[in-house]
């Protein structure tokens, strides 16, 4: 087990393809199999819904999924990721498309397949350039928020399934609105089929992940609509659904309207890189060098250009299918591609085991979708730990729910590079006293008073050092040492500082020429990190301060430089 592992971690970096399958031996075919069967079971009626929440016909979902197979398994690295059509991303822009042409005209393909090309353009430049830190920039309340939005975004727009009555129009109030006026003539047969299909989904999960519920729902469902003729009582049905095979088109777009949709195609990508690497690294598959974020934004990136080409739309990695893979005991993508050929056979030969599929049933697999990513737990954690982060939920959902969903995803992302920037400028200058009997240098307490050194400050920023703090930082030390009596020795603890860009380097330079000014000696200590040091010499700070000023500890700064002090 240990040479296998060894051998495929070598695939790292020198296979330009394939390298989800480094190592793969024959023994692996039949894991691989059961996966795959598994994934199908799984797949199948959640692509079906997926394309219906975007406005497309169920089997423009399989082949979104095809090429999401295909596209990963040939450029992606992490064994188990699942890619194909997504309950997060497709309201997101199903509703920015849906301003440019109506669903199901060819229009409204086009313009799926040409998103799906500029979403997997970002994605691929995004592992080339090895940009992976975008992935981080959205916080956990705001995700939490995020999801919570797209939730509700997926239960409304399934409720006219549920009720039995037409999809109303509008803005999101508008429609909950309409649908509540509508809720005393909804049919009880569609409620019954949705909701028992929720329950089956459920319960099955809970028994055992690796049972296909949401397959069991749709073809008892099925099964009753074709027995009692439940359509002559009001059960909408997908009806005839014609046979499709991939074809490479690309589609026929203006300069002028690729421009218009590139925005929102920056957004579907932002939102596609932060759930694959969430997906990738809750699933590791190469345990010796762990995840390769960029390597999998270029695997999905090429899901995306092939979903493009071939007809379907954006597509991502999907953390619920991944966990199937894994669970189920998947060695390689080629589980992936098994469930792919399933899928697409399914599509191609077998379109009329579809026709009595009821709408509601599908509405039941989305709200289980729904349910399952309202992160009611991570909600309740957040709310007693930091009200004010919650407050960064209930804001980002409000704004996904309120605002056309693209505006609302780009308010998600402002806030969390908010409270990024909030979080660092809040960041405070402490000072440091010597714990009694040691030669520990410690933040100052009430409650444990320390030792200081004649004539000697110790202070720290508890934060790298950049421009939304320098000026902080200065103002904090002018202020706290201003009515020093008999200063002559500022030492900076700068374990923190990790960082260093250009203005904070002019600001502490002009502060330690001040200070040197006044007579006070200024010294570093503890200026570990790497990055910090190669910016202190590139910057002149290095040569500022003098390298006989740089410390390894705050107490061997004072002992060096204290005997100074008293002279």
């Amino acid at each position: 087990m240990t040479e296998s592992k060894n051998f495929r971690s070598r695939g790292r970096g020198r296979l330009p393809v394939f390298q989800a399958f480094a190592g793969w031996r024959f023994r692996d075919l039949g894991p691989d199999a059961v996966a795959g069967l598994t994934l199908a079971a799984i797949a199948v009626p959640e692509q079906m819904a997926t394309a219906r929440l975007g406005g497309f016909a169920p089997q423009v979902g399989f082949l979104a999924f095809v090429a999401g197979a295909l596209g990963f398994a040939v450029f992606g690295a992490n064994r188990f990721l699942s890619v194909g059509a997504d309950s997060t991303i497709t309201p997101i822009f199903a509703g920015g498309l849906a301003l440019a042409a109506a669903a199901g005209t060819p229009q409204y393909g086009a313009a799926a397949a040409m998103l799906a090309l500029l979403a997997g353009a970002i994605l691929m430049l995004g592992g080339v350039f090895r940009l992976g830190f975008i992935a981080d920039l959205l916080s956990i309340p705001v995700t939490t928020g995020f999801l919570a939005g797209i939730a509700g975004h997926i239960a409304v727009s399934q409720a006219p399934a549920l009720l039995g009555v037409e999809a109303p129009q509008g803005a999101l109030i508008d429609k909950v609105i309409t649908l509540g006026a509508n809720v005393a003539s909804a049919n009880f047969l569609t409620l019954a089929i949705g909701f028992a299909v929720l329950a089956i989904i459920i319960a099955s999960e809970k028994i055992s992940p690796r049972i296909p519920g949401a397959l069991i729902g749709l073809a008892g469902a099925s099964a009753l609509v074709a027995a009692f003729g439940l359509q002559r009582l009001g059960v909408s049905t997908l009806g005839a659904v014609a046979a499709i095979q991939p074809q490479f088109v690309l589609a026929e777009m203006s300069l002028r309207e690729i421009a218009a949709m590139a925005p929102l195609a920056g957004v579907v990508a932002v939102v596609a890189m932060v759930q694959t690497a969430a997906t990738t690294r809750s699933f590791v598959s190469d345990p010796i060098n762990g995840p390769d974020v960029n390597r999998d934004f270029i695997g999905v990136g090429a899901a995306n250009l092939l979903a493009g080409l071939t007809g379907g739309f954006a597509v991502n990695a999907s953390p619920p299918r991944t966990a199937v893979v894994f669970e189920t005991g998947g060695a390689s993508q080629l589980g992936a591609l098994v469930c792919a050929g399933l899928v697409l056979a399914l599509s191609a030969y077998g379109a009329d085991l579809l026709g009595h599929v009821p709408h509601a049933a599908l509405a039941g697999v989305l709200l289980y979708v729904a349910q399952r990513i309202l992160r009611v737990a991570t909600m309740a954690d957040v709310w007693r730990r930091s009200r004010a982060e919650f407050a960064l939920i209930a804001v980002t959902a409000l704004a996904i729910l309120v605002l056309p969903i693209e505006r609302g995803v780009g308010v998600g992302i402002v806030l969390s590079l908010l409270h990024g920037v909030w979080t660092t400028t809040r960041a405070g200058t402490v000072e440091f006293q010597r714990i009694p009997g040691s030669s520990i240098w410690w933040p100052k307490s009430d409650d444990h008073p320390g030792e200081t050194a004649p004539g000697v400050k110790v202070v720290a920023l508890q934060a790298p050092l950049s421009f939304l703090n320098a000026y902080d930082f200065q103002q904090a030390i002018r202020l706290r040492f201003a009515n020093a009596p008999g200063l002559k020795l500022v030492v900076i603890e700068a374990n923190a500082i990790v960082e260093i860009d250009y203005t904070a380097a002019q600001v502490l330079g002009a502060l330690i020429a001040r200070l040197r000014r006044q007579g006070v000696d200024v010294a570093f200590a503890r200026l570990e990190s790497v990055r910090a040091q190669q910016s202190f010499a590139r910057l002149g700070l290095e040569a500022l301060v003098g390298a006989d000023h740089l410390f390894h500890s705050v107490e061997e700064a004072v002992r060096a430089l204290a005997p100074q002090v008293r002279a």
